[in-house]
């Protein structure tokens, strides 16, 4: 048996790397185009298109290690199969179960690896993809609308609840085109604070400059209205920095714990957290989408040589992997537009691919 392992294993290890490097090669070759055009705006040069191309590649890697696997196994299944090598082993006592077991322990050391990337590598090189380009461009445009944070608190003068509207980021991790607004219990405008920029401390005092702050006052017949300029200001609160790396920047830099607390963080201040929780679970389960593929590939080894090439196989396997993709993508789509519940959108392209791989596997044993 350990003979048998050797083989399969380093045939589909040995496979599965060149398809993902094959995979890698074409994606960075396709974010180094998109990049080009921002060539010269700035202090964007072509060394810089290439290390940020560099340092999409680990997120890539996550996304389509899957599919690599997927491919992988399919083509080294497929070659046992057309050189009537799986037939021999077979006959020497490799039964299917047994063959499932083997694949299903190669699996496992994939969904690791995919977890290990996923969850360390690519948040990593994620953030330093953004700082690269933040430090070209002169700073990061977080859309029309940008970010939006909220914070509930107890002050002395009572329960306090604060919208914080970002606008964009500036080099050395600055926060650029600030607005807070403070309510109070019911509901009305206290106070709004405008800044050019801030830096969250360590402690979570942000440090603003460049301050515009208006007061309202509610007290007597007439509201008052009072507005100041300060050349800077601490306003203390309890959103740390990671918290506002989490609204700031992409999801993919986000690993499974930070979704988890920054989930908990909207869910507490009553914000839209669906979003996030169907990421959450995507990103907990999705490493174990390599012990559907290696499940899934498995059938292919039990096709005869004549019902096809292995470039006809390989070719199935690649648009099966597209399906998973694009079925993991729609579900997480779908999930947030109906409100359905994030773990059971997360898991359901997962499942129904490994039922449809136990099925076909278990027809091509009995009836082949």
């Amino acid at each position: 048996m350990k003979t048998v392992r050797r083989l399969l294993y380093r045939d589909i290890v040995s496979a599965v790397l060149f398809a993902a490097i094959a995979f890698l090669s074409l994606f960075f070759f396709i974010d180094l185009v998109d990049e080009l055009e921002n060539i010269g705006r700035g202090q964007y040069t072509l060394g810089v298109a290439l290390t940020y191309a560099l340092l999409e590649q680990p997120g890539h890697f996550y996304e389509l290690f899957p599919i690599a696997v997927l491919i992988g196994t399919i083509f080294s299944m497929a070659r046992l199969a057309q050189s009537s090598e799986y037939t021999i082993l077979r006959t020497a006592g490799l039964g299917p179960w047994r063959a499932l077991s083997l694949l299903a322990v190669l699996g496992v050391a994939f969904a690791l690896v995919t977890f290990f990337i996923g969850d360390y590598v690519t948040p990593a090189s994620e953030r330093k993809a953004v700082a690269v380009k933040q430090v070209a461009r002169g700073g990061l445009r977080l859309g029309r609308s940008g970010a939006w944070l909220k914070e509930r608190r107890t002050t002395a003068d009572g329960e306090r609840s604060y919208s914080i509207n970002v606008a964009g980021t500036a080099a050395q991790g600055l926060l650029r085109g600030l607005r807070i607004f403070e309510f109070d219990a019911d509901g009305r405008l206290l106070t709004r604070l405008a800044a050019d920029h801030a830096k969250v401390g360590d402690d979570g005092t942000w440090h603003l400059t460049g301050v515009e702050r208006t007061r309202w006052s509610h007290s007597g017949v007439a509201e008052a209205v009072q507005t100041e300029r300060l050349a800077a200001l601490n306003w203390p609160s309890t959103l740390t920095s990671a918290v506002v790396a989490a609204a700031v920047l992409p999801l993919s830099s986000m690993s499974t714990i930070e979704l988890w607390r920054y989930t908990s963080h909207l869910a507490s201040n009553e914000q839209a957290a669906q979003r996030y929780e169907i990421q959450f679970w995507k990103r907990a389960l999705y490493p174990f989408a390599c012990l559907v593929m290696v499940a899934l590939a498995l059938p292919f080894a039990y096709m005869h040589g004549r019902g096809g090439g292995i470039s006809l196989k390989v070719f199935g396997g690649i648009m099966l992997g597209i399906s998973f993709v694009l079925l993991n993508n729609v579900a997480g789509h779908l999930g947030l537009l109906r409100n359905w519940t994030p773990w059971i959108v997360a898991a359901t392209p997962s499942a129904l691919y490994l039922l449809l791989s136990l099925a076909a596997f278990s027809w091509l044993v009995r009836y082949r």
